[in-house]
């Protein structure tokens, strides 16, 4: 009897985790990350893309899940930030002390409180008016966060040190590696309990709801309430990813509330793809890099960001989580390979497309901002002079010759894939 239940219990454990590998391995991601990329401002971009990816999963909850577009989700981000500001200025006086790890639950406890309050009335409707009230409840808090200074700090925002907080094993969080590991378990157990509450009865009837609101009111389940229930959850993780930053930043100002940042959550959601749980952690990571990465290169980084989204919306609608999805059945049917010419035939044209609109608009901006006696600009390791005619003869002509290979090569791309993918979802290839 004592081996059987050996076994069984053998069995159980292993069971528990290959169930939780994904978790397991993101975990040791997240620990073995600061040792590959360890130099310059590595750190602080990882600190910001975890951030980053609680906010935006939590927004999912919302958009993707419940099918509730907001303009205003960054209410919760920056109210979270405040009392988990206003939480560490506390234990600086000396009432009480606490370790750092636990000032996320001020941040999670002001963004379900006040997700609560305002899903109250704004989720009675979905669609367009509850976007609306959204933008209102948006703005509203934006300008009222210049108005109570005594509370926000007006325009200069609110500041703080993270070292008031109790030490933890020693460690006071006074350097960015030790908030990095802070700021990496906080993401994994969010992602985690977001993860968890989605595979929930409530989080399958989020989905039943955006779906089709009409038939789950006929089935007996209030719309109404499943969509606060989900608004005020989707409240209190955005709350915990604000109070990560303003422990990462020591600040919290006006910004954190506004509609830019409300409208860059959106962005980063909709580039990784709403439909899917994981979508929002890509767009989350790729949307940090190019706005890190970028704007060391470029003051024009936000309108390439812009173009992303664009053509995202337009030939991605499902983002680029939907476009990996997309070639999964084709690969498990053993056809990507077919797929690989047709790409790079499509792909070549496109990048020396890409390349000559960039570089012109580099070169009309270089134009505008220059000193005096400026004439060179330095595009992708090439020094261009843009007084020359020959620089622009060639950027225009790779815009418009690239442009027009690529036009040429879409028909046999599409014809490809719809061949490949026809094969492997009919099962006839054997």
């Amino acid at each position: 009897m004592s081996n059987a239940a050996s076994a069984l219990a053998t069995s159980a454990n292993g069971s528990l985790i290959r169930r939780n590998m994904v978790w397991l391995i993101a975990a040791a991601v997240v620990i073995l990350l600061p040792f590959v990329f360890s130099g310059g401002v590595a750190i602080a971009v990882l600190n910001q893309m975890g951030i980053a990816i609680i906010f935006t999963v939590a927004y999912n909850m919302m958009l993707g899940q419940g099918g509730m577009l907001s303009f205003g989700h960054a209410v919760y981000f920056g109210l979270g930030g405040y009392f988990a500001i206003h939480f560490l200025n506390i234990m600086g006086d000396g009432d009480f002390v606490l370790p750092l790890i636990f000032v996320p639950l001020a941040g999670a406890f002001a963004g379900l409180a006040f997700g609560l309050l305002f899903g109250s009335f704004s989720t009675n409707r979905a669609g367009t008016v509850f976007a609306m009230i959204s933008l209102g409840i948006g703005e509203m808090i934006a300008s009222s966060s210049l108005i109570f200074s005594k509370f926000s700090g007006g325009e200069e925002g609110i500041t703080t040190d993270r070292t008031n907080a109790m030490p933890l094993a020693g460690y006071e969080f006074a350097k960015e590696i030790e908030v990095y590991y802070m700021i990496g378990a906080w993401m994994i157990l969010a992602v985690w309990l977001m993860y968890k509450y989605s595979r929930t009865p409530i989080g399958r009837l989020a989905n039943a709801v955006r779906d089709n609101p009409e038939r789950a009111e006929f089935v007996g389940y209030s719309q109404k309430q499943v969509r606060f229930i989900s608004f005020a959850a989707s409240g209190m993780f955005a709350g915990i990813a604000g109070s990560l930053f303003a422990i990462n930043y020591e600040i919290v100002t006006e910004e954190t509330v506004n509609a830019l940042t409300s409208g860059v959550v959106l962005l980063q959601a909709y580039i990784g793809g709403v439909g899917f749980f994981f979508g929002p952690i890509v767009g989350a990571i790729v949307f940090t890099l190019l706005q890190t990465l970028l704007s060391n290169y470029t003051e024009l980084w936000a309108l390439y960001v812009g173009v992303v989204f664009v053509c995202t919306v337009m030939y991605a609608p499902f983002g680029l989580t939907g476009l990996i999805m997309m070639h999964i059945p084709v690969a498990m049917a053993g056809r990507l390979g077919s797929l690989v010419m047709p790409y790079v035939r499509i792909g070549i044209p496109a990048i020396i497309c890409g390349i000559g609109i960039i570089s012109m608009l580099e070169m009309f901006h270089f134009r505008g901002e220059r000193g005096t006696g400026e004439t060179d600009v330095e595009l992708f390791g090439f020094v261009a002079n843009v007084d020359a005619a020959t620089p622009w003869i060639i950027v225009i002509a790779m815009a418009l010759g690239g442009f027009w290979f690529a036009r040429r090569a879409a028909p046999m791309v599409f014809e490809t894939w719809q061949n490949a993918s026809n094969i492997s979802l009919s099962g006839d290839d054997k």
